[in-house]
Formats: C-alpha cells, sequence, structure tokens
C-alpha cells in the first residue's frame, strides 16, 4: 500500500508531522467499516527506529550507509496491506526517485509530504534542542547549515515528486483528508495503481528489453568518457545528447563511479519495462540527478 515520504530541512518538524499523519489514518483505518481498510497497518520509519545517529549525515561515506538502510527498510515494508509513512530528511532528489521507482515496481500509490518550515524557524528549533539536550537531540551548527545548504526541495512538476502536499509552518496540521483521499481513496474503493507499460512484465520481449537497458545506457557513459578524454582535466557545464542534456559537474567522473550509477539504474528498471523510446531519456535524468 502508499509509500509516503516525508522530506524538509532538518529541525523542520518532519516527526511532529510524521506522529499526525500515523495517528489519523490509524484512527481513519479503526473507524471505516471496509474490510480491506480493516486490514491496513501504518508502519513509521525514521532514523530513531533505524538507530541512526545525527551524525552519519557527517561524512560521505556512513550517510551513504544510512540511506541504504532506509531504502532497505521501506522496500521490506512496502506490500498491499501496509502503509509506509518514512520520516527522514529524503533530501536528496535522486534517493527519493530512488524510492518512487520501488513503490512503482510493487503498483502502489505514492506521495511526498514537504515540511515547509522556514529555515529561521528551523535554526530556532535546532538551538532549542541543542540547549535542551533533548534525547532525539539537534544538528551541530555546522552539519545543521551544511544540510540546509544541500537540500534539494520537491518539485510536483515532477512525477517522483508528486503528488506533492506541502505543509507550512503556520498550519495546524497536514492536509490530512486530501493524502488520504489521494493515497487510499473513497471508503469501500481502495487506491491502487493500475498495470502500465512500466510496471508490468512482458516476458515475451524481457531478453530484448533488458539488451536495450543495457546497451542505451553504456552508449550514453561512452558519450561521457569520450568527452572527458576529449577534454583532459575540465569539468561542469552541459553535454547535449540524444534526447537529453547531461548536466556534468565540476570534476571530471570516474568510470567507477558513472558504472555504479548505471548499474542501479539497470537494477531499478529490470522489473519496470520501461518503453524502449524512454530508456535514454531516463537514464539521462537518473544520472543527472545522482551526478549534481
Amino acid at each position: 500500500m502508499p509509500l509516503i515520504l516525508i522530506s524538509g530541512y532538518p529541525s523542520s518538524g518532519k516527526t511532529y508531522r510524521s506522529n499526525q499523519l500515523v495517528e489519523y489514518f490509524k484512527t481513519k483505518i479503526e473507524a471505516s467499516s471496509d474490510a480491506r481498510i480493516n486490514r491496513l497497518t501504518v508502519c513509521h520509519i525514521n532514523d530513531q527506529s533505524l538507530g541512526l545517529s545525527r551524525d552519519v549525515y557527517r561524512e560521505a561515506r556512513t550517510e551513504k550507509d544510512a540511506r541504504a538502510t532506509e531504502y532497505s527498510a521501506v522496500k521490506r515494508a512496502l506490500g498491499k496491506d501496509t502503509i509506509i509513512i518514512a520520516d527522514g530528511l529524503n533530501y536528496i532528489k535522486g534517493f527519493r526517485y530512488q524510492l518512487y521507482c520501488e513503490a512503482k515496481a510493487v503498483q502502489t500509490p505514492n506521495c511526498v509530504v514537504h515540511v515547509g518550515t522556514p529555515i529561521q524557524n528551523c535554526e530556532e528549533i535546532n538551538a532549542r534542542l541543542l540547549e535542551n539536550k533533548e534525547e532525539d537531540g539537534g544538528y551541530a551548527k555546522d552539519l545543521f547549515d551544511n544540510l540546509v545548504y544541500r537540500y534539494e526541495e520537491p518539485n510536483g512538476m515532477t512525477r517522483w515528486d508528486s503528488p506533492l502536499f506541502t505543509v507550512p509552518y503556520e498550519d495546524e496540521k497536514p492536509p490530512l483528508g486530501d493524502i488520504w483521499e489521494a493515497m487510499i481513496g473513497s471508503e469501500g474503493k481502495v487506491k491502487i495503481v493500475k498495470p502500465n507499460q512500466a510496471t508490468v512484465m512482458k516476458p515475451a520481449t524481457e531478453s530484448d528489453y533488458l539488451y536495450e537497458l543495457d546497451k542505451t545506457s553504456q552508449e550514453i557513459l561512452n558519450v561521457i568518457l569520450d568527452w572527458q578524454k576529449d577534454h583532459p582535466g575540465e569539468g561542469g557545464g552541459e553535454l547535449t545528447v540524444t534526447e537529453g542534456t547531461i548536466e556534468l559537474p565540476a570534476n571530471p567522473v570516474s568510470l567507477p563511479q558513472l558504472q555504479r550509477i548505471r548499474r542501479q539504474f539497470i537494477s531499478l528498471n529490470r522489473q519496470h519495462n520501461l518503453p524502449n523510446s524512454r530508456i535514454r531519456s531516463s537514464f539521462i535524468e537518473y544520472l543527472n540527478y545522482n551526478l549534481g
């Protein structure tokens, strides 16, 4: 059942909003007369439930491990009778895209709830948490500033951040009813994601599809590698290719890094059967998310 991703600045009140969602969903389930809704359970996943400290975000390696832990927990929990509320920073758009793909693979709805607390308010809340030395604590000032700087705000125009529900700081509650309707549906009509070209396996063409996935992604990597070979030491800028533009980072990208991104893309999409016409543009999008 639905995957609800919570995203926001550090100390923006994500867990507070998540608890509001958990309480509302549980109340709706208990009050329902629909047997299918009564079977639903709510799973709240966050850093605390996973045993992760604030300091995991201080280094790239430990942060990567933390994201992998959350990713695995969400993937294990995805099922027809579970509503998942993934309450974490979820500030990297490429990570949100990965979780979006997992939800689509099991044909379940998903949305993003953006806790829209202004930075100034987040700073005040974080300072208060540090001063009071509360159990879950706040973020060290340098870490807080770094996470705010790196935050990639959800964009409702992209399919992996849609539908997007933004919760202003002043609002007493999130739009609980709207989120329920978008994720579960009306009484007696549980919402499901209908199979389509991106989520249904086509066994008769599976080998051809995997071949195209492998060949097309490698062709794009070769374009990047050839460009870097012809422009040694250069980085940054845009590299125009068929069906898209690759946004190159300031520093040259290594072959192992490119191959890792390519393997992740193939792993995420091997069960999805993207139309062949979408493989190239989808991989370009995925590259830009992970190289940015």
